[in-house]
Protein backbone atom coordinates (compact mmCIF):
# COMPACT_ATOMS: atom_id res chain seq x y z
CA UNK A 1 0.00 0.00 0.00
CA UNK A 2 2.78 2.36 1.02
CA UNK A 3 4.34 1.62 -2.53
CA UNK A 4 1.49 2.18 -4.12
CA UNK A 5 1.41 5.32 -2.46
CA UNK A 6 5.04 6.43 -3.38
CA UNK A 7 4.87 5.24 -6.70
CA UNK A 8 1.37 7.55 -7.52
CA UNK A 9 2.30 10.89 -6.52
CA UNK A 10 5.55 12.93 -6.52
CA UNK A 11 7.46 13.87 -3.54
CA UNK A 12 6.00 16.83 -2.51
CA UNK A 13 2.49 15.24 -3.11
CA UNK A 14 3.62 12.50 -0.66
CA UNK A 15 4.30 14.90 1.89
CA UNK A 16 1.75 16.64 1.99
CA UNK A 17 -0.78 13.25 1.77
CA UNK A 18 0.16 11.94 5.12
CA UNK A 19 -1.07 14.41 8.00
CA UNK A 20 -1.79 13.84 11.51
CA UNK A 21 -4.25 16.41 12.74
CA UNK A 22 -4.36 18.37 9.80
CA UNK A 23 -0.21 18.53 10.63
CA UNK A 24 2.34 17.07 8.16
CA UNK A 25 4.28 14.31 9.51
CA UNK A 26 7.29 15.22 7.93
CA UNK A 27 8.63 18.12 5.68
CA UNK A 28 12.08 16.58 4.20
CA UNK A 29 13.53 19.86 2.68
CA UNK A 30 12.52 21.88 6.31
CA UNK A 31 13.81 18.23 8.47
CA UNK A 32 16.51 18.48 6.19
CA UNK A 33 17.69 22.47 7.02
CA UNK A 34 16.72 22.12 10.83
CA UNK A 35 19.14 18.98 11.22
CA UNK A 36 22.21 20.77 9.18
CA UNK A 37 21.75 24.05 10.72
CA UNK A 38 21.35 22.43 14.25
CA UNK A 39 24.75 20.71 13.44
CA UNK A 40 26.26 23.37 12.05
CA UNK A 41 25.31 25.57 15.34
CA UNK A 42 26.07 23.18 18.07
CA UNK A 43 29.15 22.62 16.89
CA UNK A 44 30.29 26.41 17.07
CA UNK A 45 28.44 26.34 20.28
CA UNK A 46 30.53 23.84 21.68
CA UNK A 47 33.92 25.73 20.25
CA UNK A 48 32.96 28.50 21.34
CA UNK A 49 32.13 27.54 24.70
CA UNK A 50 34.66 24.89 25.60
CA UNK A 51 37.42 25.98 23.84
CA UNK A 52 37.11 30.20 23.67
CA UNK A 53 35.25 30.44 27.26
CA UNK A 54 36.73 27.54 29.23
CA UNK A 55 39.75 27.61 28.06
CA UNK A 56 40.56 30.94 29.40
CA UNK A 57 38.74 31.12 32.47
CA UNK A 58 38.86 29.44 36.00
CA UNK A 59 34.72 29.61 35.80
CA UNK A 60 33.30 26.16 34.78
CA UNK A 61 29.64 26.89 36.25
CA UNK A 62 28.23 28.68 32.97
CA UNK A 63 29.52 25.65 30.63
CA UNK A 64 26.50 23.67 30.86
CA UNK A 65 23.98 27.15 31.05
CA UNK A 66 26.02 28.35 27.74
CA UNK A 67 25.62 24.96 25.69
CA UNK A 68 21.45 24.76 26.76
CA UNK A 69 20.25 28.21 26.19
CA UNK A 70 22.58 28.02 22.61
CA UNK A 71 20.70 25.34 21.45
CA UNK A 72 16.95 26.26 22.64
CA UNK A 73 17.32 29.83 21.63
CA UNK A 74 18.64 28.43 18.28
CA UNK A 75 15.43 26.03 17.85
CA UNK A 76 13.08 28.95 19.25
CA UNK A 77 14.07 30.83 16.39
CA UNK A 78 13.98 28.14 14.15
CA UNK A 79 10.69 27.20 14.75
CA UNK A 80 9.04 30.01 15.18
CA UNK A 81 10.92 31.65 12.21
CA UNK A 82 7.12 31.02 10.28
CA UNK A 83 6.37 33.79 12.43
CA UNK A 84 6.09 37.76 10.44
CA UNK A 85 8.31 39.56 13.43
CA UNK A 86 11.54 37.57 13.35
CA UNK A 87 13.03 40.53 14.32
CA UNK A 88 11.03 42.30 16.70
CA UNK A 89 11.25 37.93 18.20
CA UNK A 90 14.81 38.34 17.90
CA UNK A 91 15.54 41.58 20.01
CA UNK A 92 12.93 40.44 22.48
CA UNK A 93 15.49 37.14 22.79
CA UNK A 94 18.23 39.90 23.30
CA UNK A 95 16.49 41.80 25.83
CA UNK A 96 15.36 39.32 27.79
CA UNK A 97 18.49 37.61 27.86
CA UNK A 98 20.15 40.64 28.60
CA UNK A 99 18.94 41.45 31.93
CA UNK A 100 19.03 38.00 32.59
CA UNK A 101 20.07 37.24 36.41
CA UNK A 102 20.36 34.42 38.39
CA UNK A 103 18.84 34.34 41.69
CA UNK A 104 22.40 32.95 43.67
CA UNK A 105 24.65 35.28 42.00
CA UNK A 106 25.04 38.17 39.43
CA UNK A 107 26.42 36.77 36.07
CA UNK A 108 29.96 38.83 35.91
CA UNK A 109 30.57 40.90 32.76
CA UNK A 110 32.49 38.06 30.68
CA UNK A 111 30.29 35.90 31.01
CA UNK A 112 27.57 38.44 30.24
CA UNK A 113 29.48 38.95 27.12
CA UNK A 114 29.89 35.46 26.09
CA UNK A 115 26.10 35.11 26.74
CA UNK A 116 25.39 37.53 24.06
CA UNK A 117 27.82 35.69 21.57
CA UNK A 118 25.92 32.81 22.35
CA UNK A 119 22.85 33.74 21.70
CA UNK A 120 23.73 35.60 18.96
CA UNK A 121 25.48 33.10 17.06
CA UNK A 122 22.04 30.68 17.64
CA UNK A 123 19.73 33.83 15.91
CA UNK A 124 21.75 34.30 13.20
CA UNK A 125 22.04 30.42 12.58
CA UNK A 126 18.66 30.07 12.98
CA UNK A 127 16.67 32.72 11.21
CA UNK A 128 19.42 33.54 8.31
CA UNK A 129 17.02 32.79 4.93
CA UNK A 130 16.98 31.65 2.01
CA UNK A 131 18.99 34.55 0.88
CA UNK A 132 22.40 33.82 3.05
CA UNK A 133 23.94 30.51 1.21
CA UNK A 134 25.64 28.09 3.35
CA UNK A 135 28.69 29.18 2.81
CA UNK A 136 28.21 32.82 3.93
CA UNK A 137 26.58 31.23 7.64
CA UNK A 138 29.97 29.41 7.65
CA UNK A 139 32.63 32.11 7.03
CA UNK A 140 30.36 34.30 9.13
CA UNK A 141 30.68 31.72 12.02
CA UNK A 142 34.38 31.16 11.51
CA UNK A 143 34.71 35.02 11.38
CA UNK A 144 33.98 34.87 14.98
CA UNK A 145 35.74 32.02 16.48
CA UNK A 146 38.61 33.62 14.92
CA UNK A 147 37.49 37.12 16.61
CA UNK A 148 37.17 35.27 19.75
CA UNK A 149 40.40 33.43 19.62
CA UNK A 150 42.11 36.67 18.91
CA UNK A 151 41.05 38.49 21.33
CA UNK A 152 41.66 35.62 23.99
CA UNK A 153 45.03 34.56 22.68
CA UNK A 154 46.59 36.85 20.32
CA UNK A 155 45.76 40.36 22.74
CA UNK A 156 46.03 38.00 25.92
CA UNK A 157 43.19 40.31 27.49
CA UNK A 158 44.02 40.61 31.52
CA UNK A 159 41.02 38.78 32.72
CA UNK A 160 39.94 39.83 36.04
CA UNK A 161 38.63 37.77 39.17
CA UNK A 162 38.20 39.24 42.75
CA UNK A 163 37.57 37.50 45.95
CA UNK A 164 35.90 39.00 49.22
CA UNK A 165 38.14 39.15 52.72
CA UNK A 166 37.29 39.46 55.89
CA UNK A 167 39.98 41.08 57.36
CA UNK A 168 40.90 41.47 61.28
CA UNK A 169 44.19 43.57 61.41
CA UNK A 170 42.11 46.75 61.54
CA UNK A 171 45.64 48.83 62.37
CA UNK A 172 46.58 47.82 59.27
CA UNK A 173 43.45 49.78 57.33
CA UNK A 174 45.38 53.43 57.26
CA UNK A 175 47.12 54.98 54.52
CA UNK A 176 50.31 55.41 55.09
CA UNK A 177 50.31 51.27 56.06
CA UNK A 178 49.05 50.71 52.32
CA UNK A 179 52.13 48.57 50.99
CA UNK A 180 52.07 46.64 54.14
CA UNK A 181 48.57 45.95 54.38
CA UNK A 182 48.85 44.33 50.30
CA UNK A 183 51.82 42.44 51.58
CA UNK A 184 49.73 40.90 54.27
CA UNK A 185 47.15 40.02 51.99
CA UNK A 186 49.27 38.72 49.47
CA UNK A 187 50.71 36.52 51.98
CA UNK A 188 47.49 35.71 53.62
CA UNK A 189 46.00 34.51 50.49
CA UNK A 190 48.59 33.51 48.04
CA UNK A 191 47.11 35.72 45.71
CA UNK A 192 48.23 38.43 42.73
CA UNK A 193 46.68 41.56 43.84
CA UNK A 194 46.21 43.98 41.57
CA UNK A 195 43.76 46.52 43.51
CA UNK A 196 41.77 46.52 46.41
CA UNK A 197 38.35 47.83 47.68
CA UNK A 198 37.53 48.41 51.10
CA UNK A 199 34.03 47.97 51.24
CA UNK A 200 33.23 48.32 55.40
CA UNK A 201 35.54 48.63 58.37
CA UNK A 202 33.58 47.60 61.58
CA UNK A 203 35.68 48.87 64.38
CA UNK A 204 33.38 47.11 67.30
CA UNK A 205 34.15 43.99 65.85
CA UNK A 206 37.59 44.80 64.63
CA UNK A 207 36.85 43.93 61.20
CA UNK A 208 37.11 44.96 57.56
CA UNK A 209 35.14 43.52 54.52
CA UNK A 210 37.67 43.99 51.80
CA UNK A 211 37.17 43.24 47.71
CA UNK A 212 40.78 41.52 46.43
CA UNK A 213 41.10 42.16 42.69
CA UNK A 214 43.37 39.62 40.61
CA UNK A 215 44.50 38.70 37.26
CA UNK A 216 42.72 35.67 36.47
CA UNK A 217 46.18 34.32 34.08
CA UNK A 218 48.43 35.25 36.39
CA UNK A 219 49.46 32.50 38.60
CA UNK A 220 49.16 32.67 42.04
CA UNK A 221 50.99 30.89 45.00
CA UNK A 222 48.03 29.19 46.74
CA UNK A 223 44.40 30.14 46.57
Amino acid sequence: MIQQLLAGVSAPEWEDSIRLLGIKLINVSDFTELLLRLIINTALLFIIVHFMYAKNSRRKDFYFSFIVIGVIVFLLCFLLSSVKLELGFALGLFAIFGILRYRTDAIPIKEMTYLFIVIGVSVINALSNKKVSYSELVLTNLAIVYGLWFLEKRLAIKQEASVQLIYEHIDKIHRLKHDELVEDMKARTGIEITRFEINKIDFLRDVADITLYYNVNTPSKSI
